[in-house]
């Protein structure tokens, strides 16, 4: 079944893509979709993620049907 994963703002440039999907037979953590997305490309710490609008970190489970999102932090005033 499939995921689908999407990149905003600057990550969008850095991997190249802002959404792919993905099919997965089981649960992996995100930061596995990260591996599987992005290749050699090591997770960056300060990035957001989130499985379905929901904030998560790097061990969260990402399930079939989930949509997962990456973005760089938020800042502003």
């Amino acid at each position: 079944m499939t995921i689908t994963v999407k990149f905003f703002a600057s990550l969008r440039e850095e991997v190249g893509h802002h959404e792919l999907q993905f099919n997965i037979d089981n649960s992996l953590t995100i930061e596995e979709i990260w591996s599987k997305a992005c290749g050699k490309m090591p997770l960056p710490p300060h990035i957001l993620m989130a499985i379905n609008m929901q904030y998560v970190d790097k061990t969260a489970l990402v399930n079939i049907g989930d949509e997962v999102a990456f973005f760089p932090p938020v800042t502003g005033g």
